[in-house]
């Protein structure tokens, strides 16, 4: 990145600033200011650290406390920074330089979906809104698990700014869990290790044991609820093609397909109590293979290291993202179907008029409901797609 683009984006990241976080009371009649951003819960209690415009570097300061930056709003307007972190830890010194030295309290559980490392996603082929549109896939298979399976209810979901979601977790009781009890939550989110044996337990029946899937809640229930939906699909199908989609399923064969359709067709209600008895191999075939694709389908791809490490340092919440120059984002959890990152997330502050750039890597650019296929070289475009192009390196400043 050359020095006039480094500074153009440091000085409307700065102005930025200035319009988003002036107090609410200022007097400016002009258009309706929030007040300062809103900051994580005891703020001063957390170490801060910021990545600055600087040449060529993207070393990040850290270990600072609010006593060193200063209002958060005022250290913004005065600093604009290229980013800015604070941390998931709560600490006695959070600006002490020595991490043990820091007196480690309690730590948020924070949960990373970066879509750029999913499965089945290529950064260099994909098309930078489709990335985002799985990660959000993930972001909704996350917040079930933490509302349905593990009840959360202090949950704050973020748009990163760049290429994923933050969740954050405030729960009482979650903040003095260790790395241990972190990595168990990361595991049983991802589906690592879960087959149908961990889900089913054995009862004493009339004349002997049988097998039953535990329906009460986590895997089991979501497994259970999988198996039930396609029963009631099958019911609803003529017998030819039940026997059809049966089929599908690995190492179901036309007879055994023929089994499971009498068993779920004579008695429904002993499947829906989670026997796997009734239909003999052919269901708990059924279940196993309904368990790979529940797991396959619903576990959620987070960052492990990110959940596990007390001392990790993440973005604020209504700050830019130096990479993109979008705006780190909060989405209200009854609003996250309807979030779009690439409308939603762009400042107001860039909106309005266009700009000079050079452009060095042709291609395309979706924003606020647009999309503009640049040309390599000399062009001038809308100020946010400018800078998204040049904080993402794919375009200098413009000579005027």
């Amino acid at each position: 990145m050359e020095e006039r683009t480094r500074a153009y984006l440091r000085g409307r990241f700065r102005d930025h600033y200035r319009r988003e976080t002036r107090d609410a009371g200022s007097g400016d009649s002009t258009r309706e200011r929030r007040a300062d951003l809103p900051l994580p819960p005891e703020a001063d209690a957390r170490e801060w650290g910021y990545i600055p415009w600087t040449d060529g570097s993207t070393r990040m300061v850290r270990h600072q406390s609010l006593l060193e930056l200063g209002e958060v709003g005022d250290f913004l307007r005065r600093e604009r920074p290229r980013h800015v972190y604070f941390s998931a830890g709560r600490y006695d010194d959070p600006g002490a330089d020595d991490m043990d030295a820091k007196g480690w309290r309690e730590s948020d559980l924070v949960f990373d979906i970066d879509a750029d490392h999913l499965s089945g996603v290529d950064p260099q082929r994909d098309a930078y809104g489709e990335m985002l549109a799985r990660g959000k896939a993930e972001l909704r298979d996350l917040l079930d698990f933490l509302t349905s399976d593990f009840g959360f209810e202090d949950l704050t979901a973020v748009f990163s700014g760049g290429r994923g979601y933050h969740v954050h977790v405030r729960d009482e009781g979650v903040g003095d869990l260790g790395r241990d009890a972190r990595r168990e939550i990361v595991d049983y989110v991802r589906g690592e290790g879960v087959e149908l044996d961990a889900l089913q337990r054995t009862e004493m029946g009339t004349t002997a044991t049988r097998r039953v899937l535990d329906t009460d809640g986590g895997w089991g229930r979501r497994v259970h609820r999988a198996m039930l939906a396609l029963a009631d699909e099958l019911l609803e199908l003529p017998e030819e093609e039940a026997l059809d989609r049966l089929q599908e399923f690995d190492r179901i064969g036309e007879s055994r397909a023929t089994t499971i359709l009498g068993a779920v067709s004579d008695d429904y209600e002993t499947l829906a109590a989670g026997n796997l008895e009734r239909g003999g191999p052919g269901i708990r075939q059924l279940a196993t293979v309904t368990t790979e694709r529940v797991v396959a389908d619903e576990s959620a791809a987070i960052d492990e290291p990110v959940t596990t490490d007390l001392r990790r340092l993440i973005r604020l919440p209504g700050s830019l993202h130096g990479g993109t120059g979008l705006e780190v984002t909060r989405v209200p959890l009854d609003d996250v179907d309807s979030f779009d990152p690439l409308v939603d997330a762009v400042a107001d502050t860039f909106v309005g008029h266009d700009v000079a750039v050079e452009v060095t890597d042709p291609g395309s650019v979706a924003l606020r409901d647009e999309s503009f296929t640049l040309p390599e070289g000399d062009v001038s475009v809308p100020e946010y797609v400018a800078v998204f192009l040049m904080a993402s390196g794919r375009a200098e400043k413009g000579r005027e």
